[in-house]
C-alpha cells in the first residue's frame, strides 16, 4: 500500500511540488504584514468577490428563468380554470332561465341543444339533438326563455331541423300586446315585419309582439319581439312595422320544443272554407 502511494507521488511529483509551493505561498501571504502583500491580498479579495458575485448572478438568472416559466404555466392554468368557471356560470344562468320557462308553460316541453345553425341565408334553420324517439314531431313550436324561436319542419330519429323566425318561409299570426292589433309576421330576407297593419291601427315603437289566437301552429301569447320602427307612406293603406326578435340566434344554445299539435279538425274546416 505504501509502495503504491510512493509510486503515485513519484509519478506526479511535479504537481505535488507545485501544490505544496502554492499552499506555502498562500500561508506566507496570509501571515505577512508587508504593505505590498496587503495590497495583493486586497486585490485578490476584490477579484474573488467579483467572480463570486458574477457566478451568483448567473445562478439567480437561471433560477428566475425557471420561476418565470413556472409562473407562466400557472397563469395559463388559472386562465383556463377561469374560462371554465365563467362558462359554467353562463350555462347555469341559461338553464335557470329555461327552467323558469318550463315552470311557466302549460305544455310539455322537450329540452334540446342546438347542434347546428345557418344564419346567413334566406332560409335560416337550426338543427336540434332531439328527434322522433324523444317525442318531437313536425310543426311543433320551438321556444327559448327569450321567446319564439321557430317551428320544427323535419324530424329524424335523433335530430330535428327548425325553420327559425328569420326564414322567408316562416309565417305566424301575431298580435301587438298593448293594443291587440293583429297581423302576419314574416321575414323578407332583411327585416322581420308585421304585415297587414292598416295605417289607422294603433302600433308604436317599443310595443311587444306576441303570437295570437288566430294561429293554429303556435299557442297564443308567446313573446316574439319588440316593434323597432313604424313607417307610414302617403297613399299607402298599410304601415311598415319592423320587429326586432327577442331571441339572439347567434348565441342561442338551448331551446325547448313545445309538445303542441295543430287541431286537425280546425285545420280541415279552415281548408274546406277556402276551397
Amino acid at each position: 500500500m505504501l509502495q503504491r502511494l510512493y509510486d503515485l507521488l513519484y509519478i506526479f511529483k511535479d504537481y505535488v511540488v507545485l501544490v505544496i509551493c502554492v499552499v506555502l505561498s498562500l500561508i506566507f501571504l496570509a501571515l505577512n504584514d508587508n504593505a505590498q502583500v496587503k495590497r495583493i491580498r486586497t486585490i485578490a479579495t476584490v477579484v474573488f468577490g467579483s467572480v463570486q458575485n458574477s457566478l451568483r448572478f448567473a445562478t439567480s438568472y437561471v433560477g428566475l428563468r425557471e420561476e418565470n416559466a413556472l409562473l407562466r404555466r400557472v397563469n395559463v392554468e388559472l386562465a383556463d380554470e377561469a374560462t371554465q368557471l365563467r362558462e359554467a356560470r353562463l350555462e347555469n344562468y341559461r338553464l335557470r332561465s329555461l327552467l323558469g320557462l318550463k315552470q311557466r308553460s302549460s305544455y310539455r316541453l322537450i329540452a334540446a341543444e342546438v347542434v347546428g345553425k345557418s344564419l346567413t341565408l334566406q332560409r335560416n334553420t337550426l338543427t336540434l339533438n332531439v328527434g322522433r324517439t324523444d317525442g318531437v314531431d313536425a310543426l311543433m313550436p320551438v321556444v327559448s326563455d327569450a321567446g319564439l324561436v321557430g317551428v320544427v319542419t323535419a324530424v329524424a330519429d335523433r335530430y330535428a331541423t327548425v325553420n327559425i323566425v328569420l326564414n322567408t318561409e316562416f309565417r305566424a299570426s301575431a298580435r301587438i300586446q298593448r293594443s291587440r292589433v293583429d297581423g302576419i309576421l314574416g321575414w323578407n330576407g332583411t327585416t322581420l315585419q308585421l304585415r297587414n297593419i292598416a295605417k289607422t291601427m294603433d302600433v308604436m315603437a317599443g310595443d311587444v309582439v306576441q303570437t295570437s289566437a288566430f294561429s293554429n301552429t303556435f299557442p297564443e301569447d308567446i313573446r316574439i319581439g319588440i316593434v323597432s320602427s313604424v313607417e307610414g307612406y302617403p297613399g299607402a293603406l298599410f304601415k311598415d312595422v319592423t320587429v326586432t326578435p327577442g331571441v339572439d340566434f347567434v348565441r342561442l344554445e338551448e331551446v325547448f320544443v313545445l309538445v303542441y299539435k295543430a287541431d286537425s279538425t280546425r285545420t280541415e274546416l279552415e281548408n274546406r272554407s277556402l276551397r
